[in-house]
């Protein structure tokens, strides 16, 4: 398939390998900064512009991985060479393309992803939703070329899996950032951390979430909560969200046991 990249952030470049690595032709790539474009053009060989004007309708497929609120914008211009369209957003509703477009449809990899950090494309979910039953048909055919995780998820429940992403990805993340900052206050390395978290990650990979909370909170263990939030005395935000963390951890305990 012939693809065009409208975008050169972390999701573009994993992408653009992606499809390269699967025998599809990358037509262009195009970003508002020239040399973003030209840097992702060159690993995946395609041609780099950084104008919607110099777009090339010799092109099967438009693949727009942006910001979500940009989506509409670009859709609206690329409308016009009458070719399928697709955004890569977990929270935004195929209807913003089809203000536009009938030939349009969602390509939503499910994964966090780094320029700097290489993912094995073939395992994350590719979350497909079309305007109709060929874009549909096409969009699966695509993701099966890259991914052996493809899945039809309309936009209503896209949302719920993105949102569900957020708890599951961003807020764990900023956590690990809070640790960090509590260690490095206390002269201690972030590394004494990595095997936890790594085990952490491994048990839910066989196991529900449920089944493998450990820690202070599911012991209901008061003398050790209580000082914990002595020490966060000076960081009234984190004081907050351990307190709020253990509360919601001992009830979801609570309920198990009285469901059982």
């Amino acid at each position: 398939m012939r693809i065009t990249l409208i975008g050169s952030g972390n999701v573009a470049t994993h992408l653009g390998a992606a499809f390269r690595n699967a025998g599809h032709q990358l037509v262009q790539v195009y970003s508002r900064n020239a040399q973003h474009a030209a840097l992702l053009a060159y690993h995946i060989k395609a041609e780099p512009i950084s104008s919607l004007n110099a777009i090339s309708p010799e092109t099967d497929l438009f693949v727009i991985a942006v910001k979500d609120d940009a989506i509409a914008e670009i859709a609206e211009q690329l409308a016009v060479y009458d070719k399928l369209i697709v955004h890569t957003s977990g929270a935004t509703s195929l209807s913003v393309l089809e203000l536009f477009t009938d030939k349009a449809g969602v390509f939503y990899p499910l994964q966090t992803f780094s320029k700097n950090k290489s993912i094995d494309f073939n395992t994350v979910p590719i979350c497909i939703e079309g305007t109709d039953e060929q874009s549909t048909k096409q969009l699966i055919e695509l993701a099966w070329t890259v991914s052996q995780n493809v899945y039809r998820v309309d936009s209503e429940k896209r949302k719920i899996l993105h949102l569900a992403a957020v708890f599951a990805c961003n807020f764990p993340n900023y956590l690990y950032q809070a640790a960090g900052a509590i260690l490095a206050e206390n002269q201690l390395d972030f590394n004494l951390l990595r095997p936890l978290i790594a085990e952490t990650a491994a048990k839910v990979q066989e196991q529900l979430p449920e089944q493998v909370q450990t820690g202070p909170a599911i012991r209901n263990d008061i003398n050790t909560m209580q000082a914990h939030l002595q020490l966060l005395e000076q960081h009234p935000d984190l004081k907050q969200v351990y307190s709020l963390l253990s509360q919601l951890i001992i009830k979801m305990n609570n309920s198990t046991d009285a469901g059982a």
